[in-house]
């Protein structure tokens, strides 16, 4: 019976995925009418409590742990708390938005359950502190216009002073200096100083992009790269990298400085190879897992054998092996997302992560401030390329960075900072509903539907047609 359980489970939770995915990049158009696209993100809500539901049934048909029925009452308390704040309190913030953080946290609440209920209710802990501690991040960044494009130097010293902090103090965890401890509580800086560096830089562009202060860019954010490299923590480099690069193109339109930042970053990705052993270990884990299976290659292995088990359809929660993988509930949780819910569940996860990027570029490019511009394009250009780091190094696309899937990946630190991440871009969001509004465009005034229209993060055509004079990134 619990076979039977499982088995059409696995089907319903890939039908729910696939709608609810839909339904996302649906709600996306633009000539989707106000009333209708509202209607699609109310039934993309539906279909997150429906899989969250049917995964936490199965679970415990499976295991009879009587524990799961308290946590996943207690997630789905979270998952309305979180409704109820942003249908009462940012009443125009993009329910888009919301609905992918919600369902990326869900997914990650049921397979880390299905892993371990302990380190569940950890994660679900975090969570809820997590969200506290981010709830007055939209209206501190909505409300304020110039203070954060001031902060030049603070940012610098804050994210130059802890990372040094780090490297010189820090604990090394898989080889690289990532983290320290206070009172029994673990926490990684760089999930933090990623968000500050991303107003760092900015601010400096906002100031200027000549040649003068773009060189002065390049040396603030190789000082920060440096620093991060010499703790060993490739994968955070990499993505400071990357942001720094990105953010300078697009501020100055120039694609000089970009393929030469990228061939810079190259040469350096060579002398890495040359001067860190655990560089080389997982470079020759990425050229040929199973020729090392025994010591360099095991986690790609296993990896590979997970993804390639579970099939399009998956063995169903509880069926497969995911325990089997080396840090799996961090760094490979994808795999195990793959082999017990399917190839397909996997790609519609991917689907809904590109969704969420997709609406940081739409909320950069809808911005007049270039700051701000500046700000949200950085933001997702990180949650971007950790997605692609992340998912990347689990199919042997790339080498793995031990960079962990925002919002599904156990961690306390990259749950926070991810929705802090968040809690900016709706910040964001609502600042450029406020500008709209003072211009005629998106006004509280308008019709009931054009509020409709704003509570689902779309943008009307006519704020396009209004708003010639902004920049694009």
């Amino acid at each position: 019976m619990v076979h039977l359980i499982t088995e059409l489970s696995k089907y319903t939770m890939l039908i729910l995925m696939a709608l609810y995915t839909y339904q996302g990049f649906s709600a996306l158009k633009r000539n989707c009418p106000p009333r209708k696209q509202a209607g699609k993100l109310r039934r993309q809500t539906c279909y997150l409590y429906l899989f969250h539901c049917n995964a936490y049934a199965v679970l415990w048909f499976s295991t009879k742990n009587a524990d799961l029925l308290f946590l996943y009452l207690a997630q789905v308390l979270l998952f309305t708390a979180i409704y109820s704040m942003y249908c009462t309190v940012y009443k125009e913030a993009s329910r888009l938005v919301v609905n992918n953080m919600c369902m990326l946290m869900a997914i990650g609440f049921v397979m880390l359950a299905r892993l371990s209920y302990d380190t569940a209710m950890r994660q679900f802990v975090l969570a809820v502190v997590s969200v506290v501690i981010s709830t007055l991040i939209p209206y501190i960044i909505s409300q304020t216009r110039s203070g954060f494009r001031k902060l030049t130097w603070l940012y610098a010293l804050t994210g130059i002073g802890m990372l040094g902090v780090v490297a010189a103090l820090g604990v090394a965890t898989k080889g690289a200096n990532l983290s320290f401890t206070i009172a029994g509580i673990t926490i990684q800086p760089s999930e933090f100083i990623k968000i500050v560096f991303v107003f760092l830089i900015a601010s400096m562009l906002y100031a200027s992009t000549d040649f003068l202060q773009v060189v002065k860019v390049t040396v603030v954010a190789g000082i920060h790269v440096l620093i991060l490299v010499l703790s060993r923590d490739l994968g955070g480099a990499l993505i400071f990298f990357v942001v720094y690069l990105i953010m300078v193109y697009v501020a100055t339109r120039k694609p000089l400085y970009f393929f030469g930042g990228l061939a810079g970053g190259s040469v350096a990705s060579v002398v890495a190879y040359f001067l860190f052993n655990h560089v080389r270990v997982r470079v020759v884990a990425w050229q040929d897992p199973l020729g090392h299976f025994e010591l360099e290659g095991n986690q790609v292995s296993h990896s590979l054998f997970a993804i390639g088990t579970g099939g399009w359809f998956g063995m169903g929660l509880n069926q497969g092996m995911p325990g089997r993988i080396p840090e799996v509930k961090k760094d490979f949780i994808f795999s195990a997302i793959a082999e017990e819910l399917g190839l397909l569940f996997a790609l519609c996860l991917i689907l809904v992560c590109f969704c969420c990027f997709l609406m940081f570029l739409n909320i950069a490019m809808q911005m007049k401030d270039r700051f701000y511009k500046y700000v949200a394009l950085g933001l997702g250009t990180v949650y971007g390329f950790q997605i692609f780091l992340s998912i990347g190094g689990n199919i042997k696309f790339i080498p793995s960075t031990g960079v962990t899937l925002p919002l599904v990946s156990y961690g306390g630190s990259s749950m926070l900072s991810t929705l802090m991440i968040f809690s900016i871009i709706q910040g964001l969001y609502l600042m450029h509903q406020k500008e709209g509004g003072s211009r005629g465009v998106g006004s509280r005034k308008k019709s009931k539907q054009t509020k409709e229209s704003r509570s689902a993060g779309d943008i009307p055509r006519q704020a396009g047609r209004q708003q010639k004079g902004s920049a694009r990134p």
